[in-house]
């Protein structure tokens, strides 16, 4: 089976797990050409497997801007199947945000459909595959439409669920053969946007990680030392958690901050503010490996977001066996069980987060049996290449006409 993967920029420092699953359905025998509508910039290589995914991907953007190439991919799209290209432009306008500005994004959407419909076609493609349900979504519904390969998508949020009339949830849930998931409450949140129709269609895969990366891991060296990964941008609630290391000035807690974003430099000011320069260290991106031997001397992480998938770099975190700290939002508690594999606070309450954060560094025996709860939790649940397993299972399903279970148990092969 060949497979192009679609997503809005590939690969980034920040969506691994795109990389992980892709590496997993290679394993199993299927051949996946990555696509990225924007190429990534040089903060996001931070490792010879980004290194290389960039090389090997196609990117939508660049080679649309040499017009001829564009005006070509559109007029053979126009001369071999009139009837598709005629459609895929219906839905380009039917599915515009309103407003002139709306239609305008769309009809630019509806170019880069055609070019990387004509690569689609150079692949002989039997399937199309989409991350993040946003723009890059858009590209792919209208690629399928001209094309006639069918489509599926990642669901993950929560971005898509702020504005799901502008991104047209519905109208790519009802059109993609299947829809995967990232969490139950990602699926509830579909179903909410959708006709119920289509519900029998979403499907249950969570993002994985490696469990065998972290298996040689000691326990945490207790020093009080926290970590926290992701991007700086407001969602991510940083200004909370360094509320919160305010009030620990006690205990000697120290934060280290991986990751970079809009917010950083006035996050980097307000830690100065609160006289935490000292304590919390701004890091910038690392790569994997970078982020595994950090994890590896902290005693726990911190992720402290307003709004959330389900975290992949929590799975990493519990995978090392580390405490993790975190806000009861969308699907964490899918992942983290509070008081067994990790605490979790309301969001927004930095005197809770500090509370759980004391727990965790004075109580080393109580962490100890929540990291050894969560590392558990994930071999069982998040596995990165059990879960591939799973998307190839919906793969094969609906290749066949055998629609898989909500959470479909994972196939060994590819047809």
């Amino acid at each position: 089976m060949k497979i192009a993967y679609l997503t809005g920029e590939y690969p980034r420092a920040t969506d691994t797990f795109i990389q992980r699953e892709i590496a997993g359905l290679r394993k199993l025998g299927l051949e996946v050409f990555t696509s990225s509508i924007r190429r990534t910039g040089s903060e996001h290589l931070v490792g010879d497997e980004q290194r290389l995914e960039q090389a090997a991907t196609f990117h939508v953007l660049e080679t649309a801007r040499n017009p001829l190439k564009l005006l070509k991919a559109h007029l053979r799209q126009l001369r071999d199947s009139p009837a598709h290209y005629v459609r895929a432009l219906r839905l380009a306008i039917s599915t515009a945000p309103a407003g002139l500005k709306g239609l305008l994004f769309n009809l630019f959407y509806f170019g880069e459909a055609g070019l990387f419909a004509e690569k689609m076609r150079e692949w002989d493609v039997d399937h199309l595959h989409n991350h993040i349900a946003t723009s890059s979504c858009t590209v792919a519904m209208l690629a399928s439409e001209l094309t006639g390969t069918p489509y599926s998508f990642t669901l993950h949020g929560p971005d898509i669920f702020f504005e799901p009339k502008r991104w047209r949830l519905d109208e790519k849930i009802a059109k993609a053969r299947f829809v995967s998931c990232i969490s139950h409450f990602c699926r509830s949140q579909a179903m909410m946007f959708s006709d119920p129709s289509h519900w029998q269609k979403l499907h249950i895969v969570h993002c994985g990680v490696e469990p065998e990366r972290y298996a040689s891991m000691t326990k945490a060296p207790g020093q009080g030392s926290l970590l926290f990964v992701g991007r700086l941008a407001a969602v991510k609630g940083l200004p909370v958690l360094l509320d919160a290391m305010r009030s620990l000035s006690d205990t000697g807690v120290t934060l280290q901050v991986i990751g970079d974003g809009p917010d950083r430099k006035a996050l980097e000011a307000l830690s100065q503010e609160y006289d935490l320069t000292d304590r919390v260290t701004f890091l910038g991106y690392r790569s994997q490996s970078e982020v595994s031997e950090l994890l590896a001397n902290a005693d726990a992480l911190v992720l402290p977001s307003f709004a959330e998938g389900v975290p992949v770099v929590l799975m990493e975190a519990m995978a090392a066996a580390r405490p993790v700290i975190a806000t009861q939002v969308a699907g964490v508690s899918e992942l983290v069980e509070t008081g067994i594999s990790g605490l979790l606070c309301p969001p927004g309450d930095a005197q809770a987060m500090a509370s759980a954060i004391r727990h965790v560094v004075e109580d080393t025996k109580a962490a100890e049996r929540m990291g050894e709860a969560g590392r558990a939790a994930v071999i069982s649940e998040f596995n990165a290449d059990i879960e591939a397993a799973r998307l190839v299972t919906l793969l094969d399903g609906y290749f066949t006409g055998q629609v898989p279970a909500l959470r479909p148990n994972p196939t060994g092969s590819a047809s």
